[in-house]
C-alpha cells in the first residue's frame, strides 16, 4: 500500500479535544507534523494512537509539583495549598498515602478533627491545614485535594520533621556584672535582606515569637541590633549585664518558605565584685600615698581613682579634690595617688585602674581607714570613736571575772572557818550555871571526878591560868564550866 497521511483537520480537532479534556492542572499534549506510515511499513494505526492517549489521560494527575514542608517534633506545622479561580465553593481536604477513603485526614466540611484543623481562605484561594503535636510518624507524603466531578485536583506535600533544638556548635561568651557585651551572628549572603533576630532559650520553633530584638526594631531597652550586610554579620549588644542574663541564646534569620536558620550562643555573666580589697590605714592631718598597678598594655590609657561603694556610683578624686595628685610610673606599670593631708571624711572605698571596661584584674579596690590624732579612727561605714588596744581589751574583759572568782573563794573559806568554830564551841560549851552552883561543885563533884573530865585539850586551854597569884580572882569570876576545869587543875597542882 502507498503512504497515507492523516488529514490536518483531524489533527487540529484531536488537539482541541485533548486540550479541553485536560485544561484543569493537566498536561496539554501538542501534536505537530503527525504522520502515519502505511500498513506496509508497519507503523502505528490511528486507532492504536487514540487508545494510548486515552490511557495516558486516565493516569494524569493534577499535581503541579511537590511542596516541601518542614516541622519541629512536638510542635505544629501549617500545610498551605492554592487552587484556581472557580473552585472557591468546592470541598477541600488533606489526605495521606494513596488518598483512599480511609486516608482522608480532614475536610473543609468538618474543619476540626483530632489534631488537624483546616481553613479555606476563598479570597486568596488558599486552604491551610494545621497539624499539631507532631511526632516522627507524621513525616511523609500528603496530598491537598479539591473535590470535583471526575478526577479530583491534587497537590503533593512532602513533610519532614526535625528536633526542636539547636545547635551542634555553640559560641561561648563570658562577661561580668554591669558590663556591656556584644554577640555576633553570621549568615549567608542570600539572606542579606531577611529579618534577623535573637531570643533566649534553645527552641527554634518559638524563637521569632519570643524575640528580644529584631532587625526591624534596632533597639529594645538594653538590647541593640546592628546588621552589617557587607560582612554578613549582625551584632546584638547587651548593656548593664546582670547574672540573670546568663544562659542560652539563639540568633535567627527568617526564611519565608523554609525553617529559619539559627546559631547558638551561651552567655555567662560572673559576679563583678569578686575582687580582693587592699586594707590601708592613715592618720588624719598626715600625707598618704595609694599605689595602683595596671596591666602593661594599658599604660597609655587614662588612669583614674574614684571613691564609692560601687563603680556605678564612683566620684573621681583627682578631679573633685585638690588634695589628690596622680603620678604615673610606666616603668613599674603602676601609678600613685598622693593625698596631701588626710581628713576623717577620706575614709571609705576607692577604686583605681586604667581599664574603662572594668574587666576583673585590671583595677584595684582599696578600703581606707583614717585614724584621728592619738586614739580616734574613722573606717569605711563607721563613725569616729576611741580606739582601744587589744591588750587593754583583754584586761577589761578578764579582770572582772578573776575578781569575782577570788571573792567567791574568800567567802567560801570564811564560811567554812566560821562553821568549824561554831561546831567546836557548841560541842565543848555547856549551859551556864549560877555562881552558887559553881561554888558548890567545887567542893564535892568536881574534885571527885577530876580524872574523867581532864583532857589534853583542856589543859592547853587553861595554860594562861598557871599564875598562882591569881587564884582568888579566878574563883570570884568563874562564868563557865571550862573555866571551872581550869581552876580545878590549878588547885590540883597547888596541892
Amino acid at each position: 500500500m502507498e503512504e497515507s497521511a492523516i488529514p490536518s483537520v483531524l489533527i487540529v480537532q484531536l488537539c482541541t479535544s485533548l486540550l479541553i479534556a485536560v485544561k484543569d492542572h493537566s498536561v496539554c499534549i501538542m501534536f505537530s507534523n503527525l504522520t502515519f506510515q502505511s500498513a506496509k511499513a508497519k507503523m502505528w494505526s490511528l486507532q492504536n494512537l487514540l487508545f494510548i492517549l486515552c490511557i495516558a489521560l486516565r493516569c494524569v494527575t493534577s499535581a503541579v509539583g511537590v511542596i516541601h514542608v518542614t516541622g519541629y517534633v512536638g510542635r505544629e506545622v501549617n500545610v498551605s495549598c492554592s487552587y484556581d479561580e472557580g473552585y472557591e465553593s468546592y470541598e477541600k481536604y488533606l489526605c495521606k498515602n494513596d488518598c483512599g477513603s480511609d486516608d482522608v485526614l480532614i475536610t473543609t466540611s468538618n474543619s476540626v478533627k483530632n489534631k488537624y484543623r483546616i481553613h479555606d481562605d476563598k479570597t486568596a484561594r488558599i486552604f491551610t491545614t494545621t497539624i499539631s503535636d507532631l511526632q516522627s510518624t507524621d513525616a511523609g507524603k500528603y496530598f491537598c485535594g479539591v473535590t470535583r466531578t471526575g478526577k479530583d485536583i491534587y497537590t503533593e506535600i512532602e513533610l519532614k520533621l526535625v528536633p526542636d533544638s539547636c545547635c551542634d556548635t555553640v559560641t561561648k561568651v563570658q562577661s561580668y556584672e554591669g558590663h556591656s557585651e556584644s554577640v555576633s551572628c553570621r549568615y549567608e549572603s542570600q539572606y542579606q535582606n531577611s529579618l534577623k533576630y535573637i531570643c533566649r532559650g534553645n527552641r527554634p520553633s518559638t524563637c521569632l515569637q519570643q524575640a528580644l530584638i529584631t532587625s526591624d526594631t534596632k533597639q529594645n531597652g538594653r538590647f541593640t541590633l546592628d546588621d552589617d550586610k557587607v560582612s554578613g554579620t549582625f551584632t546584638v549588644n547587651i548593656s548593664s549585664l546582670t547574672q540573670n542574663d546568663s544562659g542560652s541564646y539563639l540568633c535567627g534569620v527568617h526564611r519565608n518558605s523554609e525553617l529559619d536558620v539559627f546559631s547558638a550562643v551561651e552567655l555567662k555573666v560572673e559576679e563583678w565584685c569578686c575582687v580582693k580589697a587592699k586594707q590601708i590605714n592613715g592618720t588624719a592631718g598626715h600625707p598618704l600615698t595609694l599605689q595602683c598597678p595596671y596591666p602593661p598594655q594599658y599604660r597609655h590609657n587614662s588612669k583614674f581613682l574614684c571613691k564609692g561603694d560601687h563603680r556605678n556610683n564612683c566620684t573621681k578624686m583627682a578631679v573633685s579634690q585638690r588634695r589628690f595628685t596622680l603620678q604615673d610610673n610606666a616603668t613599674s606599670s603602676s601609678f600613685m595617688m598622693k593625698i596631701t593631708a588626710l581628713e576623717a571624711d577620706d575614709a571609705g572605698t576607692y577604686w583605681c585602674g586604667t581599664d574603662s571596661q572594668w574587666r576583673v584584674g585590671n583595677y584595684t579596690k582599696i578600703e581606707l581607714s583614717v585614724f584621728l590624732q592619738h586614739t580616734s579612727t574613722v573606717t569605711p561605714g563607721t563613725t569616729v570613736g576611741t580606739r582601744i588596744p587589744d591588750s587593754a581589751l583583754y584586761v577589761v574583759y578578764t579582770a572582772p571575772v578573776v575578781l569575782l572568782l577570788m571573792c567567791v573563794l574568800v567567802i567560801v573559806y570564811k564560811y567554812r572557818c566560821l562553821k568549824e568554830a561554831g561546831e567546836t564551841t557548841s560541842k565543848h560549851t555547856p549551859k551556864a550555871k549560877s555562881s552558887k552552883e559553881v561554888m558548890g561543885a567545887t567542893g564535892s563533884r568536881i574534885y571527885g571526878n577530876q580524872e574523867s573530865v581532864l583532857t589534853y585539850k583542856k589543859q592547853r586551854a587553861c595554860s594562861h591560868h598557871e599564875d598562882p597569884g591569881r587564884n582568888e580572882e579566878v574563883y570570884a569570876n568563874v562564868p563557865t564550866t571550862e573555866e571551872i576545869y581550869c581552876n580545878e587543875s590549878f588547885h590540883n597542882r597547888k596541892t
